[in-house]
């Protein structure tokens, strides 16, 4: 059996066929193509607060990319170009919370790596053109930026990239304080990258989204170690 990959979804108006901005919860493709390449078995998790018992179900978790976390979770007034969903804030620290409790596989993308940040008790920057001068990690609409990042010699991260260190960035916002998380990946401009939790067994957040790519060495990486946590719970579904 594939180890199954939880990936928290977006809610958001939709087109396809005769439907128009029908509601709907969904996330690209390229996170759901990137886990089965990978070797895992992708599950959607559309936003619910009510409770955390679908953990019980999954291997492993990815939290997604999306909108701004709420800036009064790390104690800040919102800028004005901080756009927030909060019932994906609500629903998602949940998860994330009980995933940590359980030791759970877990990968932040973008999005993820900040609401990783915030629930370590990190802080975020609002708006990084006012703190870098320079909008190199969001060039234009849909458009990535392409970058060289360093990575701290013998992380998990360092030893997942290997010689490649290209990243595709898409965000507004970064980490300014990582809380109890270690920074172990950079930007050129010393923007924060990559954060990992060293007293877990798989706990990593990048900036970048290398869902694009379809990565499989991050992606292979959580798929492996959530292999390993299958293992011990297949028995009991």
């Amino acid at each position: 059996m594939r180890p199954i990959i939880g990936i928290t979804s977006y809610v958001l108006p939709a087109t396809w066929g005769v439907w128009v901005d029908l509601e709907s919860a969904l996330v690209p493709h390229d996170y759901v193509e990137a886990i089965r390449l990978a070797g895992g078995r992708a599950v959607l998790l559309p936003p619910d607060d009510l409770d955390t018992d679908v953990l019980d179900r999954l291997d492993g978790l990815v939290l997604a990319g999306g909108p701004d976390v709420q800036p009064d979770r790390y104690g800040q007034e919102p800028h004005p170009a901080t756009v927030t969903h909060p019932e994906r804030d609500a629903a998602e620290l949940a998860l994330l919370h009980a995933a940590l409790d359980r030791d759970l596989p877990l990968l932040g993308v973008c999005r993820g790596m900040q609401l990783l940040t915030v629930a370590a008790g990190g802080s975020l920057h609002q708006h990084l053109p006012d703190v870098l001068g320079h909008e190199k990690h969001r060039p234009g609409p849909g458009i990535y930026g392409s970058q060289s990042a360093r990575f701290a010699p013998g992380s998990r991260i360092a030893a997942l990239m290997g010689d490649d260190p290209t990243i595709n960035c898409f965000h507004h916002q970064g980490v300014a304080d990582p809380g109890a998380l270690t920074v172990t990946g950079w930007a050129p401009d010393g923007l924060p990258e990559a954060v990992e939790d060293p007293d877990r067994s798989f706990v990593l957040g990048v900036q970048w989204h290398p869902e694009t790519g379809r990565d499989r060495r991050l992606f292979g990486a959580l798929v492996a170690a959530a292999t390993k946590e299958s293992t011990g719970t297949c028995a009991d579904r």
